[in-house]
């Protein structure tokens, strides 16, 4: 059989799976342009309108296919965005206060769960959503934590709130700021930090002034580029526990987080046409919204609405957290 027949072979089983994520993904697209919604939102909803597809028939294997290996292409992919140069201009102070955000914002989570009687994986999922890059984030962690019965309707859950919040977020926090009385350059570097989505945070951003876009889109690249060291604490971490912890062995740097730095070190050493960093950054949207698209497939409204208010309660006390700790240090350091 030549390769192009196994090609074939391997592949027939999967298009029409791949081919329903990917028009439920261009659809989210053109809605989401049409109506100025989050596109990540209508992909979820419109997926979940096909749920019955993924129960039987040709389109499961080429769902679950997308609900994976182009999930983790499309994570991979962001590396494309980040440069060295970029976020040297947050400063060895801001850096520091991010790192330190990022963390306590993951703690606070932790520290929640328990309260509403949630596992820790939840925890882990919300926490580094709302700390790192909101729905890029949980379906980063999610590929790499230990699955069990509720993880995809987690992930979904987290998805939808995060987006959910960081549009509210995007309307709210530049009049907040504002009112607190903080420079232009200070309101850029507080959006770019507690604003979960990347594109809630360039809207919040340049609604203040081109200053506080430039600052807040630098300082939340910063943020997603802590994601492959998060996600490689999160590994180091189930594999010391054992294999109890997780289901087999989990590799230290999974492909798609190499090929994430590659891209970050890419980007750094070379000055990259923007026609480029547009079009590999336009590809990795592409896939994290088919990738969401298909989670929305496998997960029925049913499932998703039995998580109960708990949920929604560690997400708004992340948010609140990460919002309360990111004010307060900027006034009490004087950062910027």
């Amino acid at each position: 059989m030549s390769a192009l027949s196994r090609l074939r072979a391997w592949g027939a089983p999967l298009l029409p799976g791949v081919m329903l994520s990917a028009t439920i993904a261009a659809a989210a697209a053109f809605l989401g342009a049409h109506y100025g919604a989050p596109v990540m939102l209508f992909a979820l909803l419109l997926g979940m309108a096909f749920n019955f597809l993924h129960e039987d028939g040709p389109c499961r294997a080429g769902v679950e296919f997308s609900a994976k290996f182009i999930l983790r292409l499309g994570v991979g992919l962001l590396g494309i965005r980040i440069a060295f140069d970029d976020l040297a201009q947050i400063g060895v102070q801001g850096a520091g206060l991010l790192i330190g955000l990022i963390a306590l914002t993951i703690a606070a989570g932790f520290l929640a769960a328990p309260l509403f009687r949630r596992q820790w994986r939840f925890a882990l999922l919300t926490g580094g959503a709302v700390a790192i890059c909101g729905a890029s984030a949980a379906l980063a962690i999610a590929a790499v934590i230990p699955h069990n019965d509720k993880t995809e309707r987690n992930t979904l859950f987290t998805v939808m709130a995060v987006t959910a919040l960081s549009t509210i977020a995007m309307v709210v926090y530049p009049l907040l700021f504002q009112g607190l009385g903080f420079s232009e350059v200070q309101q850029g570097f507080l959006i770019g930090a507690t604003i979960h989505d990347v594109a809630q945070v360039v809207g919040a951003g340049f609604s203040v002034s081109d200053t506080a876009g430039e600052m807040a889109t630098i300082t939340k690249l910063f943020r997603v580029a802590m994601l492959p060291v998060v996600l490689i604490a999160i590994v180091l971490v189930l594999r010391v526990a054992g294999p109890g912890a997780g289901q087999g062995k989990i590799p230290l740097l999974p492909w798609f987080m190499v090929l994430f730095l590659a891209l970050v070190a890419l980007g750094s050493a070379v000055d990259l046409p923007g026609a480029l960093v547009a079009q590999v950054d336009t590809v990795s949207r592409a896939c994290l919204i088919t990738a969401i698209a298909a989670l929305g497939v496998k997960t029925s409204l049913r499932a998703l609405t039995a998580v109960g208010g708990g949920h929604l309660a560690i997400v708004v006390i992340e948010t609140l957290a990460l919002l309360a700790l990111a004010s307060t240090a900027l006034y009490a350091f004087a950062i910027l």
